[in-house]
């Protein structure tokens, strides 16, 4: 269920002299959005193994288990009424003693990779749930090869920790995954 007792304020940028870049909580109504972003990537590329697109529909029910007080989290950069990408926290895993782990993600608009964007909102995430006092480790899954990606999460203070070997199929080949952590 979606529950928040208190509003997130939303962090701004400016950038290009011009436009503002505008870091806020997620809304339903982002979830087309969101989508759209997000199909890139799953027809695309091997970065998610997602191998089939979803809906607004569907966004909108995995939208339900964020909230903007508790550990799983979504955030939005927008720039000039635009959606640009979001970062999340999710579930680690199911199991109860999980509770104070978190998987993080963070998905841009290909046009908007590599001008910090990401970094900023990532970082944005990842500081909020850094003020949550039950949560320990975030976790990142990152299929190989994706070096920006790595560096990126080695930036904001993840570090690798193991790999799973040839882990998933996806374009008829068998690709390994990094995993990286970072203590909250």
């Amino acid at each position: 269920m979606h529950v928040s007792t208190f509003k997130v304020p939303s962090l701004q940028f400016r950038r290009n002299g011009r436009h503002m870049l505008e870091i806020r909580t997620a809304q339903e109504g982002d979830m087309a959005a969101v989508a759209d972003i997000y199909n890139h990537y799953i027809l695309n590329t091997t970065i998610t193994f997602e191998t089939e697109v979803v809906s607004e529909e569907n966004r909108r029910t995995w939208f339900k288990q964020f909230s903007e007080d508790g550990p799983h989290r979504l955030y939005l950069a927008e720039e000039s009424g635009e959606i640009l990408g979001f970062a999340c926290s999710t579930r680690y895993h199911e199991r109860a003693a999980y509770y104070t782990s978190i998987m993080s993600s963070v998905y841009l608009k290909e046009e908007h990779s590599g001008k910090g964007t990401g970094r900023k909102l990532y970082s944005f995430l990842l500081e909020a749930l850094a003020k949550i006092p039950d949560l320990h480790r975030a976790y990142a899954l990152i299929s190989l090869p994706n070096d920006a990606s790595i560096a990126l999460h080695e930036k904001l203070g993840f570090i690798k920790v193991g790999i799973l070997e040839e882990a998933g199929r996806k374009f008829d080949r068998f690709l390994s995954v990094q995993i990286l952590e970072k203590p909250l």
